[in-house]
């Protein structure tokens, strides 16, 4: 099966399996978007999705936010994983949010990932789900897929979301990128991995990857 084909293989496939593509994360404008978006790093969207209701409902803009303490946010958010860097991040980009782009959290990379706590990955998302804008952000779901259906060398999640716009038509990009986290937790995952599950990669995965589980 050529490169090409693969990839009309996968869009097809996926958009059979995921005609719909919902949010993972709960939210209900950028800003709430963003902070979703920050509290997800390392840890699960269920787990966020059942604390920002909380935290939302006594902050749910910049000046809200701010009028917390880092202390009072770190209480909230405690159960999702790394708090402290996590609280002071949310404080002090929302300070920054309200200062320095008049309460509206920006709509560029390069303005997003100067706000504190926010790297290329949580930046991508927010563009796409929050402003429409086509990206592709990589998690590990994506990384370790693009490398089972071998197309991309699995180096690092940089070359990986090259490797993914470089291959699939950008038109697609904001729903493959949601189509292939679903698949990957459904279907294959790192752990308890089956290939008779994922009939993806027994179809057109990397031949060295499906020579180790056999």
């Amino acid at each position: 099966m050529t490169k090409k084909e693969k990839i009309n293989f996968i869009i097809k496939n996926l958009s059979k399996l995921y005609p719909k593509i919902p949010v993972p994360l709960n939210h209900k404008d950028e800003y709430t978007l963003l902070i979703a978006v920050l509290l997800s790093a390392q840890s699960t969207d269920i787990r966020v999705n059942k604390t920002t209701p909380i935290l939302f409902s006594k902050a749910s803009t910049p000046k809200e936010m701010i009028k917390l303490s880092i202390d009072e946010i770190r209480k909230i958010i405690k159960p999702i994983g790394l708090s402290p860097s996590k609280s002071k991040a949310i404080h002090e980009l929302s300070k920054i949010i309200i200062d320095k782009h008049d309460g509206n959290v920006p709509s560029t990379f390069k303005e997003l990932e100067e706000l504190p706590g926010v790297g290329h990955k949580t930046a991508s998302v927010v563009m796409s789900q929050g402003f429409g804008f086509q990206t592709f952000p990589v998690d590990t779901h994506i990384h370790r897929l693009m490398y089972r259906w071998g197309l991309s060398s699995g180096k690092n999640v940089k070359t990986t979301e090259r490797d993914a716009k470089r291959l699939f038509p950008k038109s697609k990009w904001n729903d493959l990128h949601l189509q292939i986290i679903f698949y990957g937790r459904e279907y294959s995952p790192a752990r308890g991995w089956s290939k008779e599950k994922d009939f993806i990669t027994m179809k057109i995965g990397r031949k060295s990857f499906l020579k180790k589980i056999k």
